[in-house]
């Protein structure tokens, strides 16, 4: 009898023995493809000599130091890889261990740059239905996932929450991409009007959504729209990358694809590739200097920040993407991944879009694809189980169509993906789909 507090007690989980590249093994020796990082964070793949090596090297030499004393080195190379690599000089990188964490530090940065700014009365942060921003209490209350608020809604902030960018579902026939964007842009300019600027702190959005509505990327023009609203009515415009970034969708930020510099933007997941837990805020200089001036220092911390051992493998992480060129490799292999599933589920009647950007994909699932009626989000536990009986790791997710209906499943495997695996994990997530009945979500007899 396991003395571990599971997340679900009455479930039975396989232990995990080792990992290989892009496979999992459990103690019973079952083979299991990765075919989602986990949860988008093993992007260089399982059990990889060079960051194994040097994590053990950093440890050898110094394996924590707490910052209130000392920086370290691996943590002062990783913050000028990270500036270097946002796109504007000055920027500056405050680590943690995890994207919660990230979105947590991005709400006091701004919060207390408002204040050294005199504008008190900013502290309403917007963000979007259906987005998912962590699950500590500050980033809970950002996230707009009733699924995982409903429990501690009396805990949580009120604050406004406007419609996501989602095509799929909310762009009109006949409306272009860049007519859509701006309509669906419109309704932060409209919570900004009903709320005042003068409340308003920032914007915060995920670039391209990933666990709640399944890899749904913003259509052309929407985010540069949304800089634009934010730049008029003096808001900080925060992009959520804790998924999205660090090489997943093609380019280290997903935010270059969009031409849009955000003012602070938050990592984690690939990051540190899940050798170590570790994440990032980073700031435009702006940010920073004016806290320095006038606070003197940032009124926030953890016990963990700038770990120089989760530093280290962060850095190692980096080097193979760049070294392994691995950022090529995911829009080469995602493109091929996002063809391969289209031909092989284009004639599945309950497979209603597929969606993304590099190796960050969403299928969303529907009962009727004419109208696009939600699956019932039960499905998606049922897929989880099939897949992991046939050898396939995904990460699916309900309530995709508004929050509370609906299913998807996200499929965000290694960077270091070749042909034969994109051929296997397809094979694969084929067959779950047949044997998965997608309205009820029970696996068919």
């Amino acid at each position: 009898m396991s003395s571990v507090f599971y997340r679900n007690p009455h479930h039975v989980y396989p232990k995990g023995l080792r990992g290989e590249g892009v496979y999992l093994y459990d103690a019973d020796g079952r083979q299991y493809l990765d075919g989602s990082g986990g949860a988008a964070v093993s992007c260089v793949g399982h059990g990889h000599p060079d960051v194994i090596a040097a994590i053990k090297a950093q440890v050898d030499e110094l394996a924590y130091a707490h910052t209130a004393f000392f920086t370290n080195e691996p943590q002062e190379r990783l913050a000028e890889y990270l500036a270097n690599r946002f796109g504007e000089p000055g920027a500056r990188v405050y680590f943690l261990s995890g994207g919660s964490e990230a979105n947590e530090t991005a709400i006091k940065l701004v919060r207390q740059y408002w204040v050294a700014q005199g504008q008190e009365s900013k502290h309403l942060i917007i963000s979007r239905h259906q987005s998912y921003h962590g699950n500590t209490l500050g980033a809970l209350s950002l996230s707009g996932s009733p699924g995982r608020r409903d429990m501690f809604a009396p805990l949580l902030h009120d604050w406004p929450k406007i419609v996501p960018c989602y095509a799929y579902r909310h762009q009109d026939t006949g409306e272009t991409d860049e007519d859509y964007g701006v309509r669906a842009a419109q309704a932060l300019d409209d919570a900004v009007l009903e709320h005042g600027a003068r409340n308003i702190a920032a914007f915060i959005a995920e670039t391209v959504v990933g666990a709640t509505m399944g890899a749904v990327p913003p259509v052309t023009g929407y985010l540069a729209r949304v800089r634009e609203i934010c730049d008029r009515h003096e808001i900080l415009l925060v992009f959520d990358e804790v998924m999205a970034g660090c090489g997943r969708c093609g380019t280290y930020f997903a935010f270059e694809q969009d031409d849009v510099l955000p003012d602070i933007v938050t990592l984690a997941k690939g990051l540190g590739g899940g050798y170590q837990p570790v994440g990032a805020a980073i700031a435009r200089g702006f940010i920073h200097d004016k806290i320095a001036e006038v606070h003197g220092s940032f009124s926030h911390g953890h016990t963990y920040i700038g770990h120089a051992t989760a530093c280290r493998a962060a850095l190692a992480v980096a080097d193979v993407v760049d070294r392994e060129g691995l950022l090529a490799n995911v829009e080469r292999i995602g493109t091929l991944l996002r063809g391969e599933l289209e031909s092989a589920l284009r004639e599945h009647p309950h497979v209603g879009d597929i969606r993304g950007r590099g190796l960050l994909l969403g299928v969303e699932l529907v009962i009727n694809r004419d109208d696009k009626t939600p699956a019932d989000p039960s499905v998606a536990a049922s897929i989880k189980s099939e897949a992991m009986a046939n050898g396939l790791i995904v990460y699916p997710g309900g309530g995709t169509a508004d929050g509370r209906r609906g299913a998807h499943i996200l499929v965000a495997p290694p960077f270091i993906y070749d042909d034969k695996h994109v051929d296997e994990l397809v094979t694969k997530l084929a067959r779950v789909l047949a044997a998965v009945q997608i309205d009820a979500g029970k696996r068919s007899s």
